[in-house]
């Protein structure tokens, strides 16, 4: 039996999105928080709880974005053009949130406060990037004959802010609930009142977003069931699981804070973003390019696609073995003066 390979690297770009959006999500969800610390001191412990990982999160990125690339080429090709402005502003500040955080840690004061706002400004600008990007991928991209047809703005709709405005709030969540979970005393305190108020502006953005989905874009509507103006149960009934996943992991995110838990909050939040992460594969799945267009479609040749899939059997398991390595050798509460620098 032969590997059905264009479902394979479908898998592994997927993959690659997810481990990119739950791990630098939550480095960019601090760089969000920043402002609201209550001393420079608390930037730093902030700092050094991601310092030993957040180079190893974005290797995800580049994972996913060159795996569409080279197993995808008439995917990347459609969606580059259509994204173009807000893929270019999200990597322009991904770059100025990495000097930002090895510069800060040298200046002294003036040169700390600069790179101190830079780090947060990139953050936002790169989150905000990221959820222009993904509007404008779950609103559709108008293609003609394997091309975009669309204008260089139609990424910018009220719905694509909504998006962004969520995804805002979802990474501070992350960030949040990781600083409940690697600090302690005040930073850890102010971290659980950041963790509610994020909490409380995902959980109704994302609803927001959902019903706004529904409404807007009537594929997504069909496959989760509404069409003329109800809900068909029978369509929808085998969906269920997917909110109700996501339902468990704010309830044990809510739970954790209430108990005042160090972990629960954080793996609460990244259920709940694993919950949409596969509602909405489920809403465009097999589409690649909503919605015109299947991965089978944009897929490379299975003789390219096989040769790929070996380079990344060996490296797959690189990426996964020491991101849970550093991760496990990192562990533990970070104070003032242990930084990894």
């Amino acid at each position: 039996m032969s590997l059905d390979l264009p479902l394979i690297w479908a898998g592994i770009i997927a993959v690659a999105v997810l481990m990119y959006v739950l791990l630098d999500g939550m480095d960019l969800g601090l760089g969000i928080l920043f402002p609201f610390a209550g001393s420079p001191a608390e930037r730093d412990i902030m700092m050094d709880t991601i310092a030993p990982v957040w180079d190893g999160n974005e290797t995800w990125l580049v994972l996913g974005g060159g795996g569409l690339f080279a197993a995808f080429p008439i995917a990347y090709a459609v969606l580059g053009p259509a994204l173009y402005v807000p893929i270019l502003l999200m990597l322009l500040a991904l770059i100025l949130r990495g000097v930002a955080f090895e510069f800060r840690a040298r200046g002294r004061r003036r040169g700390k406060a600069f790179w101190t706002g830079a780090f947060c400004v990139g953050s936002v600008v790169a989150t905000l990037a990221q959820g222009f990007v993904l509007g404008g991928f779950i609103q559709g991209v108008r293609i003609e004959g394997d091309a975009f047809a669309g204008g260089a703005y139609d990424w910018l709709t009220p719905y694509t802010v909504l998006v962004a405005v969520g995804l805002v709030f979802g990474y501070a969540l992350l960030g949040a609930c990781w600083l409940i979970w690697r600090t302690e005393d005040e930073l850890h305190g102010r971290a659980r009142r950041w963790a509610w108020t994020s909490a409380a502006g995902a959980a109704l953005l994302l609803a927001a977003v959902s019903l706004a989905t529904l409404f807007v874009h009537p594929e997504v509507a069909v496959r989760w069931g509404w069409e003329g103006g109800r809900f068909d149960f029978g369509r929808l009934a085998p969906l269920l699981a997917i909110p109700a996943v996501g339902a468990a992991g704010l309830a044990l995110l809510v739970g954790g804070l209430k108990r005042h838990s160090h972990a629960l909050p954080y793996v609460g939040a990244m259920i709940v973003f694993l919950s949409g992460y596969i509602g909405l594969a489920v809403s465009f799945f097999p589409n690649i390019v909503p919605y015109d267009l299947t991965f089978r479609q944009a897929a490379s040749a299975d003789n390219a696609l096989g040769l790929m899939l070996v380079g990344v059997a060996i490296l797959l398991p690189v990426i996964l073995g020491y991101t849970f390595w550093v991760y496990w050798l990192f562990r533990g509460k970070v104070t003032a003066g242990a930084g990894y620098h």
